[in-house]
């Protein structure tokens, strides 16, 4: 069944449309208040604390004012703490046109203040991204792995 994400839903495809259950689910689901925006971080961003403003509550999702590059190369590692414990179901990632979407991310679990090197070691789960400006495609989480994250 075609997704418009330049693939057909099958086997190997894992994402849905965020908005297929209405906001109500967005807005009741949203870990935004509980994100640790003062202890909240970026490696390889161009201006400093730029990450801070692409975090934003579930009714301002496609504002698209504000956005985090990177300053070296095309990776950032974004270190996101929470407020206390919480539980991941999935995460939606709007991107920019063309060549400024991200095509990869990977999650890793309570590993506060990582750098790089420690980027290096295998993430708890990692997402080939499809280009989405809109936010209508939600990458799910295995839920066992991000059922505690601090």
């Amino acid at each position: 069944m075609p997704c418009g994400r330049d693939h057909e839903h099958g086997a190997g495809c894992d994402h849905g449309a965020a908005g297929q259950l209405g906001e109500e689910i967005g807005l009741a689901y949203s870990l935004y208040q509980r994100i640790d925006m003062a202890n909240l971080n970026c490696l390889n961003e161009t201006e400093e604390d730029s990450v801070k403003s692409i975090f934003r509550p579930w009714e301002r999702r496609l504002e698209k004012e504000n956005w985090v590059e990177s300053d070296a190369d095309e990776e950032l590692l974004i270190n996101i703490p929470f407020t206390g414990n919480v539980k991941l179901k999935g995460l939606i990632i709007i991107g920019g046109e063309e060549e400024t979407h991200p095509d990869k991310v990977r999650l890793f679990k309570n590993r506060p203040n990582m750098t790089f090197d420690d980027a290096e070691s295998a993430p708890e789960q990692e997402f080939t991204l499809v280009r989405d400006s809109d936010g209508t495609v939600e990458y799910k989480t295995k839920i066992v792995k991000f059922s505690s994250l601090h």
